[in-house]
């Protein structure tokens, strides 16, 4: 019996060893100042006497991740403009060949056809192109006629690329370092609590991954917002007179069927009361027969 009580213990105590040698090694690469110098043996001891799943936070709160170096302002670029232009439909074939011309891609595309009179043809097209060549895209697009506003704006994720690609650094030396023990762990309640861990640290580093990899994206494309507007508004006269055709013949078709219904609900009215007007008609046929008799005889 004594056996088995033992055994626990020891498993235990060989992975706080295990935790205790990697919070160590973790914590070697950090510079100690002299007056604050950690007595011989702290760690293993503290190791030693900390629970598994203890030891595993303490994995993942103490690697330190080496320093990202910054090479360059890292911007993220957007731009507006609208052009008043002739033809609304000829200036969007043309921004496809200019994308095509600047290695851009079209996002989305929302065109307003005028369905009244003095009613303008417009259109906002959502634009991506390399960064590099941003500007000449503009240059591009401002030749498609008068240009009516254009406005840049510009922000700076530099520092959080770096935080981003220190912490992926950080969590990925915790993710060895519990993976290596894990694989050393003896007891099964040893090995769920470092594997909870390392799932944790494993769901964090496909979010910060995800995260870092779209602002690389966006500071490598910047996006164009394109509005076009039609110079001349609409005044098609052959258009007007459709529109004013169809109206009427709407008009006159729902008119239709309203007097068409009028008369039904009167028909039927007239055959419920029926039998009382029948009954007035020969009250008012006999006193007209009546009368006329009455003044014939005298």
């Amino acid at each position: 019996m004594q056996t088995f009580t033992l055994l626990p213990r020891q498993s235990t105590l060989f992975v706080s060893a295990l935790l205790g040698g990697v919070i160590f090694t973790s914590c070697s690469s950090i510079p100690v100042p002299s007056n604050q110098a950690l007595p011989p043996g702290n760690v293993t001891n503290q190791a030693a006497s900390l629970p598994a799943s203890r030891l595993a936070d303490n994995v993942v709160q103490k690697a330190e991740a080496a320093p990202v170096p910054r090479s360059r302002p890292q911007l993220i670029k957007k731009a507006a403009i609208t052009v008043i232009v002739n033809s609304v439909d000829k200036s969007i074939d043309t921004v496809t060949q200019i994308l095509t011309h600047q290695q851009g891609d079209l996002i989305g595309l929302k065109e307003q056809q005028p369905t009244k009179e003095n009613a303008r043809h417009t259109a906002t097209i959502q634009l991506r192109v390399p960064q590099n060549l941003l500007e000449p895209t503009l240059a591009d697009l401002a030749k498609l006629g008068t240009v009516e506003n254009r406005n840049i704006t510009v922000e700076d994720v530099g520092n959080q690329l770096v935080d981003f690609q220190a912490r992926l650094i950080n969590l990925r030396k915790t993710e060895a370092n519990l993976q290596k023990i894990m694989d050393r762990a003896g007891s099964v309640r040893d090995v769920l609590t470092v594997a909870q861990e390392l799932s944790n640290v494993r769901q964090s580093i496909e979010q910060i991954d995800a995260q870092l990899k779209n602002l690389q994206n966006q500071v490598a494309y910047s996006t164009i917002t394109l509005n076009l507007k039609a110079a001349v508004s609409s005044t098609s006269p052959q258009r007007a007179v459709t529109l004013q055709i169809q109206e009427t013949w709407n008009k006159s078709t729902s008119s239709l069927g309203n007097f068409t219904v009028s008369l039904l609900k009167l028909g039927i009215w007239l055959m419920v009361y029926s039998p009382y007007l029948l009954i007035l008609a020969a009250g008012v046929y006999g006193f007209y027969r009546w009368r006329r008799n009455h003044l014939i005889s005298h």
